[in-house]
């Protein structure tokens, strides 16, 4: 990953910004919005991760660092300091965990820790180019130039605290002289780049009473002035929350000084630290008279201005979070009023004010223009910055649709009587968005729709199952600047490597953008990038749509962009294929023989109560309200942790109590005026293994075959290669087995609920329906196999499991599903299908590319045994997909087309 750094350094023109990288780069430039480092993997700061490394429950300290990244953390800090722990021994653990964890590994890494070698052992096993936390001259200069050294040669950026032989720096001129003596020493003795540097100038408490601690704030500030001035291209960081330990306990009080301490910090150049996002206070929400007196103090103004926010801040305690029905907004300047409504999603009264705004100017597009795009920039802003989060920006939308509708009327009756005037639309660009051909699934399309709809860009939105003929002739018809394409199921990422490869034959020049859940930066970079020379970039989120879109569009950034992001793609793909290439694969005869051995003689195999397919017509959702799977249901809002304690959540919590008091009132009108239809079929079946790999199944006089794939990567000595055919008792022993197969749906209502949302130009409760109906389905898959195990199976009639327990999964049995990790080939639905009848029965379809339709919906395998287990197919070799076609009766280029994904590359 270094050498990746260096590849986009070579190629595009020097930048002296900070360059950080796991899987994917951080480059902190002085444009850049502030860098929030996570602390919560840190022994010291945090006794929870503390107690999971001493109990070694290494997995859910892996859950930690994973919720800090879906926090938005974009660099985690470790540190393994304690006296009861092996901490280099720990350290070198953790980092290697994290390195297997994409999620988390694709943001830099801190590595923290007072003791060197615990230091140089992190740097020895992360990838990437990370951060040392730190070093300094406390031990002396030939100690500090020997740190200094190696962490250059390790590749990483550093940390330098303001500390040397004689203590910490505590006051302005300290600060000075320290980081001056420490820059010049790396710079010009250790020829340590300057934009690897970064200062910790020390953040002390103020308001503590004594008299030495009033410039303690002021100090740091404008020492990072000066720093940023005289010492050029490092950065400076550091721990926020010092700030205000006088006032523990205050969070009213906590949270406006955060605020402005940060405030004023940035101003002066202060460019990353350690920050609790839900302990700050927008600035200009600050009550002016707790403002002026925290500014006081943060800036030293007054003499007594300790006293005077202590004798405030008695009356503020407990008040930052009452909510009460407060229109002194709408007081304010008409400006203020519309930029109020659209940050807090207010629509109650954006008609009148926009009619009075309408009022006020030449032309009606002027307000749009004008007023409510100031306010969307603010939302922007806030959004950008981490303090507005998805679904405040999705009710902004409908507020911003609402006003716009209105002056529609005004403006098509304008140009009427002026054909000769310009439509002056302003718009930053235009911005096609499309499912691609077979893909149903469009939830995560849609919010990035909504969101840079929000920032400026006009969205021609083409919906779901969009042939690429039609993608590119839109394109060309309306001019657009960017396609974006989204999917879900696998066979869409091939569509996506068509349509590049067209965009390519038919000399296309604009950018192509990728998301979806199947999606990843190696499939583009790998299998996308190259088939078009222009700009193809994997988004992977809302939030950094607008920052993609943004670089790709403007004239000033676009093409470096566009060189750095080439660059990006084109080393982590050579790197990838090499990565790939070393791995050691068995042919599929040799992965036979190594495959899973269940002692079949010795299993106790229960026959089914009830063979044969069963159907379930109008199912009452209420049931299926206790054990909805909520979790997955924040993350499709881009609000990551688990529920229910994500409602607490310190960065997250407020917005996701609103969100989940939403979620309830439709559930609620779901189930009273019976929005949706569920229905469900499965079948329950004699079976056995035959020929290895397949699984046939009698249904009295029909019989059918289920051909699963097997794990072909070379394993260590007593490692079985799976496949899904191990759980059924091989015939040639003469054992009777069973298998199950379902498909359930609750979809049958949503797209019409949704589109008349639309209508309404209502995009919140659209996406919310769409959101709600698919966990509904989940939990009645749930719900079913539950059933099927405890009464029409049978096989575990005694179980008794909490809600917890079943979506973690811990019963016996799996319910695997055709296109994931286990059964990668979508194509097995077309047996399912077969078998049970699917379409004819419950009027579930499926689409050419074998999604289903409507989309909430599941359907899958049930297998018994209880050594049954999911696992991943992985990358399969050429002789299998010869194999396999012949087992289908379809042709080998037939079969490389569904199993492209897996196929790893002879």
């Amino acid at each position: 990953m270094n050498k990746l750094n260096s590849e986009i350094e070579r190629q595009t023109p020097k930048r002296r910004g900070l360059t950080l990288s796991g899987l994917e780069p951080l480059i902190v430039t002085p444009e850049s919005n502030f860098v929030n480092v996570g602390e919560r993997t840190n022994v010291a700061g945090s006794k929870k991760f503390l107690r999971l490394i001493n109990e070694e429950k290494f997995e859910e300290a892996l859950d930690i660092a994973r919720e800090q990244v879906e926090g938005g953390a974009q660099i985690i800090d470790v540190n393994m300091d304690d006296g009861l722990l092996d901490g280099k021994k720990v350290m070198v653990k953790f980092l290697n965990l994290i390195m297997a964890e994409p999620d988390i590994a694709r943001v830099p890494i801190m590595i923290d820790s007072s003791k060197w070698d615990i230091i140089e052992a992190g740097l020895q096993v992360v990838q990437g180019k990370c951060v040392v936390n730190s070093i300094s001259l406390k031990e002396g200069e030939e100690e500090f130039i020997r740190h200094a050294k190696l962490v250059k040669r390790y590749g990483a950026a550093v940390i330098v605290m303001a500390f040397d032989e004689d203590g910490q720096a505590d006051n302005y001129e300290r600060r000075l002289e320290i980081s001056k003596r420490s820059y010049d020493i790396l710079v010009n003795r250790v020829k340590f780049a300057p934009e690897d540097i970064i200062f910790d100038l020390n953040i002390f408490p103020v308001a503590t009473g004594m008299d030495e601690h009033k410039r303690n704030a002021l100090d740091f500030i404008e020492a990072t002035a000066w720093v940023k001035k005289n010492l050029p291209h490092c950065s400076v960081s550091g721990g926020v929350s010092n700030v205000s330990f006088s006032f523990r306990g205050n969070n009213p009080v906590r949270e406006a000084m955060h605020s402005v301490f940060l405030y004023h910090a940035i101003k002066a150049g202060m460019n990353m630290g350690i920050v609790n996002p839900s302990m700050l206070e927008v600035y200009d929400n600050i009550p002016k008279d707790l403002l002026d007196r925290v500014e006081d103090v943060i800036l030293n103004r007054r003499d007594d201005a300790t006293e005077r926010l202590l004798d405030f801040a008695e009356s503020v305690v407990g008040n930052a979070k009452e909510r009460t029905v407060d229109l002194s907004w709408r007081k304010n300047s008409l400006q203020d009023r519309i930029t109020h409504a659209l940050v807090k999603g207010v629509d109650q009264y954006i008609v009148e004010d926009v009619e009075e705004a309408r009022q006020s100017v030449a032309q009606t597009i002027q307000v749009i223009e004008g007023h409510l795009m100031i306010g969307m920039n603010v939302v922007g802003d806030l959004f950008g910055s981490g303090k507005m989060f998805l679904p405040q920006v999705v009710k902004s939308a409908r507020v911003m649709k609402k006003a716009v509708a209105y002056l529609l009327p005004f403006i098509e009756e304008e140009k009427l009587a002026s054909p000769e005037s310009e439509d002056g639309n302003g718009h930053a660009g235009k911005i096609l968005m499309a499912t691609v051909k077979g893909d149903v699934h469009d939830i995560g399309k849609n919010i990035v729709g909504v969101v840079l709809a929000c920032n400026n860009y006009e969205i021609i939105d083409l919906g779901v199952m969009v042939p690429p003929e039609k993608i590119l002739q839109t394109a060309v018809d309306e001019n657009v600047d960017a396609i974006g394409l989204s999917g879900l199921i696998t066979p869409s990422l091939d569509e996506m490597a068509f349509l590049a490869k067209e965009m390519e034959r038919q000399n296309f020049s604009i950018p192509l953008l990728i998301g979806g859940a199947t999606t990843s930066k190696a499939h583009t970079a790998v299998k996308i990038d190259p088939q078009y020379k222009n700009t193809v970039v994997h988004v992977n989120d809302a939030s950094r749509a607008v920052t993609v879109v943004g670089d790709l569009l403007q004239k000033e950034t676009s093409q470096k962009y566009t060189e750095s992001v080439k660059a990006d793609y084109e080393v982590f793909r050579q790197q990838f294929l090499k990565r790939t290439k070393h791995k050691e694969y068995l042919s599929i005869l040799d992965a036979r023989k190594n495959k899973y051995a269940i002692d079949w003689q010795a299993s106790d195999i229960t026959k089914p109560y009830q063979l044969g397919i069963q159907i379930i017509e109008d199912f009452d959702l209420r049931k299926l309200e206790e054990i909805l799977d909520w979790t997955p249901f924040f993350r499709s809002w881009e609000l990551h942790g688990k529920y229910p304690d994500i409602l607490n959540d310190e960065l997250v919590g407020k917005q996701a109590t609103e969100l989940f008091a939403d979620a309830q009132g439709m559930l609620r009108r779901i189930f009273e005026e019976k929005w949706l239809t569920a229905k469900a079929i499965y079948g329950l079946f004699p079976a056995n293994t035959v020929n290895d790999d397949d699984i046939e199944l009698v249904d009295g006089a029909r019989k059918f075959k289920f051909r699963t794939l097997r794990q072909q990567l070379k394993k260590h000595a007593g490692k079985p290669n799976f496949a899904l055919a191990d759980f059924i008792a091989p015939q040639e022993t003469g054992i009777q087995d069973y298998i199950g197969c379902f498909c359930v749906t609750t979809g049958f209502g949503t797209e019409e609920k949704a589109e008349m949302f639309r209508k309404d130009l209502d995009d919140y409760n659209s996406i919310m329906v769409k959101a709600l109906s698919d966990r509904l389905a989940e939990a009645f898959a749930e719900y079913l196999h539950k059933d099927v195990r405890t009464k029409y199976w049978g096989y575990a009639a005694d179980e008794n499991l909490s809600n917890q327990e079943l979506i973690g999964e811990v019963y016996k049995g799996i319910r695997p599903a055709p296109g994931y990790p286990a059964c990668p080939d979508h194509l097995e639905k077309l047996t399912i299908w077969e078998v049970l009848g699917v379409k004819e029965k419950i009027g579930v379809e499926l689409t050419e590319s074998l999604a289903m339709w409507p989309a909430s919906s599941v359907s899958g395998y049930y297998f018994a045994h209880p050594e049954a287990r999911y696992f991943g197919i992985g990358k399969i070799k050429q002789d299998q997909v010869v194999n396999f076609a012949e087992r289908k009766g379809i042709s080998v280029e037939e079969a490389s087309k569904w199993l492209a994904p897996s196929i790893a590359d002879d």
